[in-house]
């Protein structure tokens, strides 16, 4: 009997930590390393045990999320089977889940759409715990959730948000659950029992729920851990992918150009007279001419003339220009089709 895995990815939250480009798409479809981060985050499932069946679930917010994410995934993923639930309220990540509960039985996976991580998911085909939560230590937890384990490793419960550095094995934003019936009976706890942070219901409140009615929740630990939540975090997961087999420098044709590696150069793209890189992810049907771009992001159809660029993003289809050649480094983050002259 063909067993099947429901993946369900949150991604109604407003993004404001990544404006201006949140302002006419979700954070999702915002580029890095040459392509969306919602594209990176699909290629992370290619190991899924090849022979689950698989469907998706995409908690989408109301207006960009609703419009956008479901066409992006009919273009670029137009087998896979999908399903789209809108929050129009952010209460949180257990509110997401607790959503989708009429579409959800079995084994799951959550994970959130700025996770990005390497990991191999085939070994879930034999996982005989109630649960997995990926975690990675970093020197500083306080912005994220905490795991918190006893003498045989197994989680006793996670704190969001410590106040101390004590305890620095961060969960990184992505858990299984082998009955996804387990998770959902904690939230509803969760939820009648008002368990909440800042007008918020957290997901590691209703794990801890779980492992207090019994179940047996135990941490897997990744190398890799990327984040697209802010700008700064972008460029330099950008930079990381760029390192570590996104690039295209290699491929490129220099045509009197000057290309520092790594960078990544849409085919479509058009550029004269420019250096580009290190580290510049440069997307389609962009124009380039007599411009420096280093450590920054072009997302598609941007033109950038007489200007350098340094640690910047920016949006669809914007303008960068300057009527005479600028020696003097710009950092710029301005969305999609903005216009700036200098």
């Amino acid at each position: 009997m063909t067993k099947t895995l429901k993946v369900v990815i949150p991604m109604a939250g407003w993004g404001t930590r990544m404006r201006p480009h949140t302002w006419s798409k979700p954070k999702p479809l915002v580029s890095v390393g040459g392509k969306t981060s919602l594209e990176h985050l699909m290629d992370m499932f290619s190991s899924l045990p090849a022979g689950w069946e698989v469907e998706y679930i995409f908690i989408v917010g109301p207006f960009l999320g609703e419009l956008q994410i479901p066409a992006f995934i009919q273009q670029y993923y137009p087998n896979l089977k999908a399903r789209y639930i809108t929050q129009q309220e952010m209460k949180g990540q257990s509110h997401a889940i607790w959503l989708c509960r009429e579409h959800l039985s079995g084994p799951m996976i959550m994970c959130f759409s700025d996770t990005l991580m390497e990991t191999d998911f085939s070994f879930l085909e034999n996982e005989a715990s109630d649960g997995v939560a990926w975690v990675k230590p970093v020197l500083d937890p306080r912005r994220f959730g905490v795991a918190e384990l006893n003498a045989d490793g197994w989680v006793t419960r996670f704190i969001e948000k410590p106040q101390s550095m004590e305890n620095n094995l961060v969960v990184v934003g992505c858990y299984y659950f082998k009955q996804s019936e387990q998770l959902l009976a904690a939230i509803e706890t969760q939820i009648k029992n008002n368990v909440m942070l800042k007008n918020e219901f957290f997901l590691t409140d209703a794990i801890s729920i779980m492992i207090e009615q019994g179940a047996h929740i135990r941490t897997r630990a990744v190398g890799t851990w990327l984040d697209t939540g802010t700008i700064e975090a972008t460029l330099e997961t950008n930079r990381y992918l760029l390192e570590n087999g996104h690039a295209n420098t290699e491929e490129l044709d220099a045509n009197g150009n000057t290309f520092v590696a790594p960078i990544f150069i849409h085919p479509s793209a058009k550029i004269s007279d420019s250096v580009i890189g290190p580290f510049a992810s440069i997307g389609a049907d962009c124009v380039i001419q007599s411009a420096q771009v280093e450590d920054s992001i072009l997302e598609a159809g941007c033109t950038v003339e007489n200007v350098r660029l340094v640690g910047s993003l920016i949006g669809k289809q914007a303008r960068v220009s300057s009527p005479v050649p600028q020696q003097a480094a710009l950092k710029l983050n301005i969305g999609d089709t903005s216009s700036i002259e200098f």
